[in-house]
């Protein structure tokens, strides 16, 4: 097999930006609108909400509208804003998909032109694969409404949607043309989804900076009072630690087997699919960290007193321990299967063993991770007794 003469290696230069800000679509709001380009042609813009936030936030469109309005110059808004079904039903099927790429091509969106998507992770995971595969990509602006895409999905490269009952099986690595954070967002959130980016941020933390946990650890009592200046400086410092592994890790398109950012999602993404995604992916992720901190204690000599110190931290923010899915041990270990499937070739699973100190294992003991399990449902079941 000869290679053609012309072959040869080439290189995409790409400015991945993340901006942080309050209140982006002020009438003032010229520094989003900055995003879209110059002032020589008025951009077209279609513009797609998350239903949950819209119901919490029922304003928002038409302070969107009058925002576009203002900034007429840079900004054509491609008809009122489209409006879809937020959380894990938005990529549960194909209806949201399906949607943005039938308004991109309705309302002439073509790829000089911008989709810009307002919600939380999985809303934007679902627009950002129409606009990805639509016209052979589209321009996408996410402004990320949850602590959790805040601090992670909404900060990286990726897209998709669950197919089959597999989580993420149809995506696309494609970079967005900007990412603007908006704490502002933030106050419409539940509880629930309050604490949802924070595990996330524990679990940066374990891996990149134990600075940040023990941020984590002296915010405790604020962040569980829902204050938004903390929580924004937290949810910054996560989002740029996510940020900088992304543009300086060597591997932003994940093409080699380590994925240490998946720390503690193998069983996460496996108990969101028992549970029907009753358990949040912020709750998922938490339980996640347990389990993995438990076995690498068990077999790798990793730190008993640091298994401690996360379950208190998780406890302190307001996260559940376990979850009553994790009886089924065989169900929940097949998720190591399915990790192994998503990542493709060999098992390579990351680990933390001190803070900042982590290792990569291409298998799995099976009964050690029983017991794993088994460690952290009675963890849980101690925090439940504590609490009831």
């Amino acid at each position: 097999m000869k290679e053609l003469p012309s072959s040869g290696s080439f290189s995409v230069r790409w400015h991945h930006r993340v901006l942080t800000c309050r209140d982006a679509f002020t009438d003032s709001g010229a520094e989003l609108a900055q995003l879209f380009g110059d002032s020589s042609s008025p951009a077209r813009v279609l513009c797609v909400l998350d239903g949950g936030l819209t119901k919490a936030a029922p304003a928002l469109p038409d302070r969107i509208a009058a925002w576009a309005q203002t900034q007429s110059d840079r900004i054509d808004l491609a008809g009122t804003p489209l409006t879809v079904p937020g959380g894990e039903q938005a990529k549960n099927d194909r209806t949201v998909f399906d949607q943005v790429v039938r308004a991109i091509h309705d309302r002439r969106i073509c790829r000089q032109s911008f989709v810009l998507a307002v919600g939380g992770g999985a809303m934007l995971d679902a627009v950002g694969l129409a606009a990805a595969t639509s016209h052979r990509g589209v321009r996408l602006v996410r402004l990320p409404s949850t602590t959790l895409s805040q601090a992670d999905a909404g900060v990286g490269v990726k897209n998709g949607i669950n197919a089959f009952g597999a989580k993420n099986l149809i995506g696309t690595f494609a970079p967005p043309w900007a990412v603007v954070n908006d704490a502002t967002l933030l106050p419409t959130l539940t509880d629930r989804d309050w604490r949802a980016g924070l595990s996330e941020a524990i679990k940066v933390a374990l891996l990149k900076d134990e600075s940040l946990l023990i941020d984590l650890e002296h915010a405790a009592v604020a962040l569980q009072n829902r204050d938004l200046d903390v929580m924004e400086r937290i949810a910054t410092r996560t989002a740029d630690l996510h940020v900088a592994h992304i543009v300086h890790g060597g591997d932003p398109f994940e093409i080699s087997r380590a994925r240490p950012l998946d720390f503690g999602h193998w069983s996460a993404h496996q108990l969101e699919q028992m549970t029907g995604f009753r358990l949040s992916h912020g709750d998922a992720v938490g339980i996640g960290l347990m389990i993995d901190l438990h076995y690498a204690a068990l077999a790798l000599g990793g730190s008993q007193s640091l298994v401690r110190r996360v379950a208190s931290c998780l406890q302190s923010l307001g996260f559940p321990l376990c979850c009553d899915a994790m009886s089924d041990h065989d169900r929940l270990l097949d998720g190591l299967e399915r990790f192994r499937e998503h990542l493709g070739g060999a098992m390579a699973i990351t680990m933390v063993t001190e803070p900042e100190h982590s290792q990569e294992v291409s298998s799995i003991d099976r009964d050690v991770m029983r017991q794993a399990i088994e460690l952290t449902v009675r963890r849980g079941g101690e925090q439940m007794s504590r609490t009831g």
